[in-house]
C-alpha cells in the first residue's frame, strides 16, 4: 500500500535519510502516549516469519487507528533509518531493499511536542534461505484440532519469526513413519507415546506454516525400532547388540503405558537400514509436503556390537547415514541432534543444514551453552548456525507451574548473543525432552519479554550471527556501581563478549551483578530478577578514530537503537550506558 505524503513528513523523511542515522531524541517505552491511552498496547505483526528478496511485508496491528493518531513507521537497519512513512490504517506494506540475508525493525511512533512515543516494533527477514539464520519451533500435539486452533499456534510462531518446526513424535512408528500406504494413508494413528495422531491436523499444520515461510521438519529417530518392526521387514542383523555373539539388542527403555514400546538400536552404517529407512522417509514425502528430516539419537550407549561381532562406534556412524539419506533425497533439509555434542564433528561435516545441540549435564553452565556454540563454529567453518536445546527449567517440569523469567531470559541472552538460538517455542513452551508436557507456563512478563528477543534477533541478526565475526576481549572499563570482567562470567559481575564484524567492534553486556547462579539449568526456579542498572560510566581504549556509538537491548524501548554522545582522547573513549538489565548490546563504528 503506498501512501502520499505532506509537504511535512516529506521534508522530514528527506533530513534522516540524509543523515542515515537517528537523532537523540527521548525513546518512550511505549506507555508514555498519555493522551491516546487506546494505543498503549498496540501491537505489529507481519504475514509472514522471513521474506524472499523484493518481497513486499505486509504489517497489521492489533487494533484501528484513529483517524488524530497522526502515526509514523520508519524502517531501520541497525541504528541508521532507511524509510519512512505515515500510517493511516491498521494494515499496510512495505518492501525492503533487495539485500539478501539482512535483518530490519519497524518501528510504530508518534511525535508530540518534539517528543518521540515509541508504541510498537518488530523485526523484519529478509532471507532467500530459513537456514542461514534458523529460529527453531516445535509442534507436539496432532490431535483432532481445528482451524482456527491450528491457525492460532502458527500465528504465535509467525510473530515470533520461528522459521522452521521440529514435528515431534508426529510419526506412527520409528521404524515405519507413514500408518498406512502412500496410496492409501490412515486418517488416525497412535504415535509412540499412544497420543491419537490425525493426517488432517499434521497436514493442516505445514500448510498454515507455509504461507508464513514457515519449515516443516518431520521427526524420528535415525536408528530406532520399536518390538514389532520384524514384522515391517526390519532384519535382526540391523541391530546394535551389548554382546558380540548378538544375544543381547541394545535398548532405550520406555514405561508401558504411557508408551506403546520400548525403542530398539538399528545399526546406522548397515546399508540395509540405511536403505530401509530412506525408503521409509520417501513415503513421508510422498503423503506430506515436509520441507526436511530432523534426525534424532540418544547420545553415548557404551560399548557395541553388530551382528557380525564388529565393535560399533556409534558417534562415527552419523556422518556416512547422513550422507547416504542425502543422496538418495537431495533436495530436502537435513538436521542432526548432538545429544550433548555427541558426535557433532562429524554431523557437522555431514551435509546438515545447521547444527542442532541438546545440552546435557556437565554442560550446564552460561560458559558451557557460548563454548557449545563456538564449537560447532569451529566445526562447520563458521559455515553452519546453531540451535540449542537446554530445558531451563526441567527440575520443575513434573508439576504444573510457571517458568522463571530471568532463567529463560539470560539463558537465551548467551545464547543469542554468541550467535545461536534457542529451540523453546511451540505450540507452548519447552519444558523438558519430552515435548508434549506442556506444565509451565509463561508468567506475562516473560510473554511480553520473549517477543522483544526474537525481534531483536532478526533486527540484528547480521551482527548476531554473522558468520564473518571474530571474538575478541574489548578494552572496556568502568567505574562505580558495577564491576565487569571479561567472560566467562563471574557472580556479582557484568560479563563482557567482544566482536570484531567488519569496522564495526560490537561489546555485549551480559548482567550477573543480582544473579543467584551462573547455571542456565535453573531447575528450582530460583534465579533471581536483576536490578535495573543505569547511566554507566565506561571508557573504551582504541588506538582508531571513533565514529558513532550506538546501543540496543531486548529490555528496553522494545529493541530499538540508540545513538550515544561520546568523547575521545588519547586512545581513550568515555561515553555513558543508558541502561542495563539483562543484556546490552553496543556497536562502536570507526571512522
Amino acid at each position: 500500500m503506498s501512501f502520499r505524503h505532506n509537504m511535512m513528513s516529506t521534508i522530514l523523511l528527506g533530513l534522516l535519510m540524509l543523515f542515515g542515522c537517528k537523532g537523540n531524541s527521548p525513546v518512550g517505552s511505549g506507555k508514555q502516549n498519555q493522551n491516546n491511552p487506546s494505543l498503549d498496547n498496540i501491537t505489529i505483526s507481519t504475514n509472514k516469519a522471513a521474506y524472499q528478496p523484493n518481497e513486499k511485508v505486509v504489517f497489521t496491528l492489533s487494533q484501528s487507528v484513529p483517524s488524530t493518531a497522526q502515526l509514523m513507521v520508519r524502517y531501520d537497519h541497525f541504528d541508521k533509518i532507511i524509510g519512512e512513512e505515515p500510517v493511516t490504517s491498521s494494515t499496510w506494506s512495505w518492501t525492503p531493499p533487495s539485500n539478501d540475508f539482512t535483518g530490519y525493525m519497524a518501528e510504530l511512533y508518534q511525535k508530540k511536542n518534539g517528543k518521540i512515543n515509541l508504541l510498537a516494533t518488530i523485526g523484519i527477514d529478509v532471507s532467500s534461505s530459513w537456514i542461514k539464520y534458523p529460529r527453531y519451533g516445535f509442534l507436539s500435539d496432532f490431535s483432532k484440532l481445528s482451524s482456527s486452533k491450528i491457525n492460532s499456534v502458527m500465528d504465535k510462531l509467525n510473530r515470533y519469526h520461528i522459521n522452521g518446526i521440529q514435528y515431534y513424535d508426529w510419526q506412527f512408528e520409528h521404524q515405519k513413519m507413514l500408518a498406512g500406504t502412500v496410496a492409501n494413508p490412515d486418517t488416525v494413528w497412535k504415535n509412540i507415546g499412544n497420543h491419537d495422531v490425525y493426517l488432517s491436523t499434521v497436514q493442516s499444520y505445514i500448510k498454515v506454516g507455509h504461507q508464513h515461510n514457515i519449515k516443516s521438519m518431520f521427526y524420528d529417530l535415525i536408528y530406532g525400532a520399536l518390538d514389532d518392526a520384524a514384522s515391517d521387514g526390519v532384519s535382526s542383523k540391523w541391530y546394535v547388540y551389548k554382546d558380540q555373539n548378538h544375544n543381547t539388542k541394545d535398548v532405550f527403555n520406555l514405561p508401558q503405558p504411557p508408551f506403546k514400546s520400548n525403542i530398539y538400536i538399528m545399526d546406522p552404517l548397515n546399508t540395509g537400514w540405511q536403505d530401509y529407512l530412506i525408503n521409509q522417509c520417501q513415503k513421508v514425502y510422498d503423503v506430506f509436503d515436509f520441507d526436511g528430516y530432523h534426525m534424532d539419537q540418544l547420545g553415548d550407549q557404551g560399548t557395541l556390537y553388530n551382528y557380525s561381532g564388529n565393535s560399533v562406534n556409534l558417534a562415527q556412524t552419523f556422518q556416512p547415514f547422513i550422507e547416504a539419506v542425502k543422496q538418495k533425497i537431495p533436495n530436502k533439509f537435513d538436521v542432526m541432534n548432538a545429544v550433548n555434542q555427541y558426535g557433532q564433528q562429524g554431523i557437522a561435516k555431514a551435509p546438515t543444514s545447521f547444527l542442532y545441540s541438546e545440552v546435557w549435564s556437565p554442560n550446564e553452565g552460561y560458559k558451557d551453552l557460548a563454548k557449545i556454540i563456538k564449537d560447532n563454529d569451529d566445526f562447520s567453518n563458521n559455515q553452519k548456525n546453531s540451535v540449542l536445546a537446554a530445558y531451563v527449567n526441567r527440575g520443575m517440569s513434573n508439576k504444573t507451574g510457571f517458568f522463571n523469567t530471568p532463567a529463560v531470559l539470560m539463558t537465551d541472552a548467551v545464547i543469542f548473543a554468541f550467535g545461536g538460538s534457542h529451540i523453546e517455542l511451540g505450540d507452548h513452551m519447552l519444558c523438558n525432552e519430552y515435548f508434549p508436557n506442556d506444565n509451565l507456563s509463561m508468567k506475562s512478563d516473560l510473554q511480553k519479554a520473549i517477543v522483544h528477543y526474537y525481534d531483536f534477533l532478526v533486527a540484528y541478526e547480521n551482527l548476531l550471527r554473522s558468520e564473518n565475526g571474530t571474538f575478541n576481549s574489548p578494552d572496556l572499563t568502568t567505574s562505580g556501581q558495577i564491576t565487569i570482567n571479561q567472560w566467562p562470567p563471574q557472580l556479582g559481575q557484568v560479563s563482557v563478549v567482544g566482536k570484531k564484524i567488519g569496522n564495526d567492534q560490537v561489546i555485549h553486556l551480559l548482567n550477573y551483578k543480582d544473579a543467584t547462579t551462573l547455571n542456565w539449568r535453573d531447575n528450582n526456579g530460583t534465579q533471581a530478577y536483576p536490578y535495573d542498572i543505569k547511566n554507566v560510566p565506561l571508557t573504551f581504549t582504541t588506538s582508531k578514530q571513533v565514529k558513532k556509538i550506538w546501543y540496543a537491548t531486548p529490555d528496553q524501548n522494545m529493541g530499538a537503537s540508540e545513538n550515544i554522545h561520546f568523547t575521545q582522547s588519547s586512545g581513550k573513549v568515555t561515553f555513558t550506558l543508558p541502561y542495563l538489565k539483562y543484556w546490552d548490546m553496543i556497536v562502536i563504528e570507526y571512522q
